[in-house]
């Protein structure tokens, strides 16, 4: 055999290597395997965007891209003067997550426009100097300790306040504003992330936003040097953005989606999720392994809106119900059959079962055949938040549950039974728990 390469394979090998390396200098990921386990038992988290530009309900700080002169000195030297969120209660904020069976809040500590919303040496472009002039951050890091949530930091590499101020025309993608080719502003945004790092106790999650600059800036090695126990999302793992992947991903992974058209509070012209939309968003991003980051948007004064709180609050209340089958499960091999998707138990013996059907009327009982789940003469059925034996006003009518084994799986029948609203009228899926089922891969 010839062991020698031709000049043509070489080459071939030799781009094939640096395509390689480049990959993992994109991707470079020292997360610990059992703080990543940790991240991805959290499952559902709190996303929020908020910075100085939310008074006029723009597009969070993408506006100075292209912007003139005139606007860039007004949005710089003029909007900030105005920021005063004297509503802002923290401790609310985060009750409202924990509510909802959020287990982590990441909040943007300094957006692409560089305004920072902690406290910070580097700059006097932050809420320090804003009429409100208290940390926010600190107060929201201090509520999630409290209240037993993981506490989580998004930060951006990119600073269009900093190229401002450099005299370097504002963009994302040319090279001379990225920090990786802008030596001033890769030490810009190190000293910023290591003050991220240190002043505020244990960081549990990072969010580094602006893929494109990992390779040179290395802001995540800063982050892992200063905590190795810190876990990088964005950077790090797959954080599809507005989508979910049509099949599990073989890694901790997280989908991050905004509750409406945009990332930051928008008054006007916004087109919110249903608590319905979210709620299937979540169930088949946890079937297929990953975390659902799910975005709010406060207000300039420091309010989350009405309309986002009333969807929140229906999330809430189906969380309520429903939390146990978030609680120490894992997908299962089968992500969904039909309309339903599935969880299982760590042990693997229990299953939950998630049914989403449209104008699914009170009191009716519906029957389900499925295969991925085989259930035992062992087996026990129940809806979770119900206990199988009323239905309100109808004393001869018996709503239990009921499961057999078949030949190519389980049967079972289910009877909406629970009465949530007034109107009886509960369009959110049933959850069914089935105990002791046989294990198969």
């Amino acid at each position: 055999m010839n062991h020698t390469l031709s000049k043509s394979s070489f080459l071939i090998l030799f781009f094939i290597t640096i395509g390689i390396n480049s990959l993992f200098a994109q991707i470079l990921n020292l997360n610990k395997p059992e703080r990543e386990q940790w991240f991805t038992d959290l499952g559902f988290g709190m996303f929020i965007h908020w910075s100085m530009d939310v008074q006029l309900g723009m597009v969070i700080s993408h506006s100075m891209v292209g912007a003139s002169e005139d606007y860039l000195d007004r949005y710089v030297n003029e909007l900030p003067k105005t920021f005063n969120p004297v509503n802002f209660n923290a401790t609310e904020w985060v009750n409202a997550a924990k509510l909802a069976g959020m287990k982590y809040i990441v909040f943007t500590t300094k957006h692409h426009n560089g305004y920072c919303m902690y406290d910070t040496k580097t700059t006097d472009f932050g809420i320090m100097h804003s009429p409100y002039g208290k940390d926010i951050t600190q107060m929201l890091v201090d509520a999630c300790r409290e209240a037993g949530l993981a506490v989580g930091f998004y930060f951006s590499p990119d600073d269009f306040y900093f190229l401002y101020k450099q005299g370097t025309l504002i963009s994302r993608k040319r090279k001379e504003a990225l920090a990786e080719f802008n030596d001033e502003l890769n030490e810009y945004t190190k000293r910023q992330m290591r003050e991220l790092m240190t002043q505020y106790g244990k960081i549990d999650i990072i969010f580094l936003d602006g893929l494109e600059q990992y390779s040179k800036t290395e802001l995540a090695k800063v982050c892992w040097e200063i905590d190795p126990d810190v876990v990088v999302t964005r950077g790090a793992m797959e954080t599809p953005e507005q989508h979910t992947p049509d099949s599990p991903i073989p890694a901790p992974w997280e989908a991050c989606y905004t509750l409406g058209d945009q990332w930051q509070y928008r008054p006007s012209n916004e087109n919110y999720k249903t608590a319905k939309d979210a709620i299937l968003k979540f169930i088949d991003i946890k079937a297929k392994g990953g975390n659902f980051l799910l975005n709010f948007g406060p207000d300039a004064l420091g309010n989350f809106p009405p309309e986002q709180l009333g969807i929140l609050n229906e999330i809430s209340l189906w969380m309520f119900i429903n939390k146990e089958a978030f609680e120490n499960t894992v997908p299962n091999h089968t992500v969904k059959e039909d309309n339903i998707w599935f969880l299982r138990s760590k042990d693997k013996t229990t299953a939950y079962l998630f049914i989403n059907e449209e104008d699914w009327k009170f009191g009716d009982r519906k029957e389900y055949s499925i295969s991925s789940i085989k259930a035992t003469k062992e087996s026990e059925i129940s809806v979770l938040g119900h206990n199988g034996k009323v239905l309100e006003y109808q004393d001869t009518v018996d709503p239990a549950p009921t499961i057999k084994s078949i030949k190519n799986g389980t049967q079972f029948t289910v009877t909406r039974s629970q009465r949530i609203y007034n109107d009886r009228k509960w369009n959110n899926p049933v959850v069914v728990k089935i105990t002791n089922t046989i294990v198969e891969e």
